[in-house]
């Protein structure tokens, strides 16, 4: 399909503290065959975009493309949810976009919460999601996505590496997967930066091994868009349990996304390729 309902006016912008001057960290690339998938996605966003200018937020709303427009997805079945229209929170009097001339450390002065990627038409929330007043997700309930041994060193690199926030959604789908997205703030992008809970080694619960998701290298045309830096797709290498997990990163100056999807058996790769794209185009 390719119209959907709009959202609503986003709730009223929280008032973000003041943010550190970066700290000079250097993003660090990802591996050359993330990079592939990369080309992809960039080629969807170009296809999924349409502006709106409106004021300082800049507002705009993803609409879902036609499906012989984007390589590898030519037919109506090909597995994709249908979201709402999104719309880019109205920034506070004043404050820059992210990555603006002046905003080059890419800080989001939007709320939180307004730059979660909402659930799909026809989604169910995950009960088993325990969120906080505001859709705020505790440092503990992030932390039950990784394996124990972890958790505590984690939780360590949070309180020095400059954690502020963290937001997150789930919801389940009626073709079984189930879905998590949580927003990680930091006081700045080179304390994003020091995050580990993505790549080949993220120690997911109860997960022996993801490696990077490459479904789409046969689908890109020799002249793709140049790859970015800052967005990873890994699934959980064969062999699995009951289900398969995949996860997709997206690194976007002070914030962090997390998207997780699990389902019973192989899980399909479309609906993560699809968060992960509409969600980076959330966080500019």
């Amino acid at each position: 399909m390719t119209e959907q309902n709009t959202l609503g006016a986003p709730a009223a912008p929280e008032a973000p503290e003041t943010a550190p001057a970066p700290t000079g960290v250097p993003v660090v690339p990802a591996p050359p065959k993330d990079r592939r998938v990369l080309r992809a996605v960039l080629r969807w966003s170009a296809a999924v975009l349409a502006f709106g200018v409106a004021g300082t937020g800049a507002a705009y709303g993803l609409v879902q493309p036609e499906r012989t427009d984007i390589p590898g997805l030519s037919t109506r079945s090909d597995g994709r949810w249908d979201y709402p229209a999104l719309v880019k929170p109205t920034l506070p009097p004043g404050a820059p976009l992210p990555f603006a001339p002046d905003d080059a450390d890419g800080i989001h002065y939007a709320g939180l919460t307004q730059l979660l990627l909402p659930a799909p038409l026809g989604s169910a929330p995950d009960p088993a999601l325990k969120l906080e007043k505001d859709s705020v997700v505790t440092v503990d309930t992030f932390l039950q996505e990784y394996d124990p041994g972890t958790r505590e060193k984690m939780k360590q690199d949070f309180a020095d590496d400059g954690l502020r926030q963290i937001v997150g959604r789930g919801w389940t789908t009626p073709d079984g997967v189930r879905t998590r997205v949580y927003l990680l703030r930091f006081h700045a992008s080179g304390f994003a930066d020091t995050f580990k809970g993505c790549g080949t080694g993220m120690n997911l619960n109860g997960v022996s091994r993801m490696e990077w998701e490459d479904a789409w290298d046969k689908a890109l045309p020799a002249n793709s868009a140049p790859a970015a830096d800052g967005v990873k797709v890994l699934e959980e290498s064969v062999p699995f349990g009951d289900e398969q997990i995949l996860a997709g990163c997206v690194e976007s100056g002070d914030v962090q996304a997390v998207i997780l999807q699990s389902r019973k058996g192989e899980a399909p790769v479309v609906p993560l390729h699809q968060a992960v794209i509409l969600q980076s185009q959330l966080l500019g």
